[in-house]
């Protein structure tokens, strides 16, 4: 080689070994730090801080850090730790935050995520540094995010699982076994999906730091030999289409119906095994109702207008023959109001003096008023079809009830309560493809919500997918207030606060036993 080349080359390779920036020196450097079980790390939605990702194996724990104004409405932005997965799915982890003080509504999230888009859809399991923990979820993508808060301090280990159509979130809060949350939401993620960790500060101009420990992702199998748990879950949520916050109030390995709210706003009324029972609507311990005799009571049951009194729907003793009785609101003897058996509650007027029932026959159903103090039964409906749930509206004008009497699907109707009923021109509110029930007018005359299947659903059969449906009176425009599994039990009876901005309802769970 000439001198001269020699000297060239030699002045290149000193070059390239000494540029930390060429290409050479590069290949030298791992591309980017070990991401343990995950694939990748992206910062979603806009934000102002990149954010990063570090797993140390000898502690098999993640640091995330990243910034994000927010994970809420109808976008994101927060750092993502992520692997692509499909099919049901499960991922576990210990959740901390290392430093004290930040905003008290920043979050670390365990997150399953149909795309990297700021608006995709996407269920999380967050714990927040005020010490809250939620379900977060968009089941559409651009919708507005809602959410299921839990009452108490941030758990201490969270699963979140994908299960069909289904996520759930279950907690451990002492060491305990995990267990279910009360907070299973249909959230649609189909096809190649992102499971992960991630972190959003809940201030674009801040990072955060939040910890991942003994981080596991795991297929879920579902084992045909095993009979699924029935858990339930009441519920309350807001209206508000800009909140759409929801609290679990109450949650339980078996099954609870048909809630009431009471009209001081502070506590809900429901059934659970026959009994009649209370539970402040801000969570706690629920305690019985006294109704005497009346103890196999189903979910058939409301509070009168000025709050003295609480019909029930019952049976005496071990019998099955449902008559409406009333009960002092506190608890007292049972005085009983229809004589006639198959009789079940369903509203009050607003004068608080007469009372509106269903009653079965063969082939459907229709439905009667009766004073409070008993006495002669008129039926309002006669049909040989389902007329059924009639509600009385704010103003006593009006009775909506659902009935197939059009010949399709179940569709909610109202009459009007002056003169003979089925004269008076019954009017079809509702008109659609699906099979709809149990109308409950608000308290203050804007709204009626009702529950909603598929029309492939006959009857109003529980644990099934449904909708519970809200109409604007004005307008007649109709939206869905939230997708849950249930049916029968999820709303049977009037559930609106007394302020009409919330309402309370049923969700259930079919859980296979979790495997920790």
């Amino acid at each position: 080689m000439p001198l001269a080349s020699l000297i060239v080359w030699l002045a290149l390779v000193i070059f390239v070994c000494a540029d930390p920036h060429s290409v050479a020196a590069q290949t030298s450097q791992p591309s980017q730090p070990a991401l343990g079980i995950f694939e990748g790390q992206s910062d979603i939605g806009t934000v102002l801080h990149p954010g990063s990702a570090a797993y140390d194996p000898s502690r098999n724990t993640y640091t995330l850090t990243g910034s994000g104004e927010n994970m809420w409405l109808t976008k994101d932005a927060f750092h993502f730790l992520w692997k692509k997965s499909s099919g049901d799915i499960s991922i576990t982890a210990d959740i901390s935050f290392p430093k004290p003080g930040g905003n008290p509504h920043r979050k670390a999230v365990l997150i399953l995520r149909q795309t990297l888009d700021e608006d995709a859809v996407y269920a999380d399991a967050a714990i927040h540094g005020v010490g809250l923990t939620t379900l977060q979820y968009r089941p559409e993508a651009g919708a507005v995010t809602g959410d299921i808060e839990l009452n108490g301090n941030a758990s201490k280990r969270v699963r979140l699982e994908k299960r069909g159509d289904y996520v759930t979130m279950l907690l451990s809060n002492n060491g305990e076994p995990l267990h279910p949350a009360g907070t299973s939401m249909r959230v649609p993620l189909s096809g190649a999906y992102y499971v992960g960790l991630g972190v959003c500060s809940h201030d674009k101009d801040t990072i955060e730091t939040a910890e991942f420990s003994n981080v596991e992702i795991k297929p879920i199998v579902s084992d045909t030999g095993v009979k699924p748990v029935l858990y339930s879950t009441l519920q309350t949520i807001s209206i508000d289409p800009d909140a759409r916050r929801a609290a679990a109030v109450y949650v339980i390995q078996g099954h609870v119906e048909a809630p009431n709210w009471t009209r001081d706003g502070k506590s809900l009324i429901f059934n659970q095994d026959g009994r009649i029972m209370t539970v402040p609507a801000e969570g706690g311990a629920p305690k019985p109702i006294d109704t005497g005799e009346a103890r196999n009571c189903n979910g058939s049951h409301g509070l009168s207008p000025d709050g003295r009194w609480l019909a029930i729907s019952c049976s005496l003793n071990d019998g099955h023959d449902s008559r409406v009785y009333i009960v002092p609101s506190s608890g007292g003897k049972p005085r009983v109001v229809t004589e006639n058996p198959s009789s079940y509650f369903h509203s009050w007027s607003p004068d608080g003096k007469t009372i509106a029932f269903a009653r079965p026959h063969p082939g459907g159903g229709d439905f009667w008023s009766i004073s409070v103090d008993g006495g002669k039964e008129t039926r309002l409906t006669t049909t040989s079809t389902v007329s059924d749930d009639p509600n009385y509206s704010h103003d006593g004008q009006y009775i909506y009830f659902n009935s197939d009497r059009g010949g399709g699907p179940m569709q909610i109707w109202r009459i009007k309560t002056s003169g003979d009923a089925d004269a008076s021109q019954p009017e079809q509110i509702t008109s659609d493809e699906r099979n709809n029930w149990t109308p409950h007018p608000s308290p203050d005359g804007k709204w009626i919500v009702y529950l909603s299947y598929d029309k492939s659903v006959a009857g109003h059969p529980a644990n099934k997918d449904i909708s519970l449906r809200l109409m604007s009176l004005p307008d007649r425009k109709t939206r869905t207030l939230v997708d849950v599994f249930g049916g029968s039990g999820t709303m049977n009876v009037p559930s609106w606060s007394p302020d009409s901005r919330h309402l309370a309802f049923v969700s259930y769970e079919l859980v296979s036993p979790p495997s920790n």
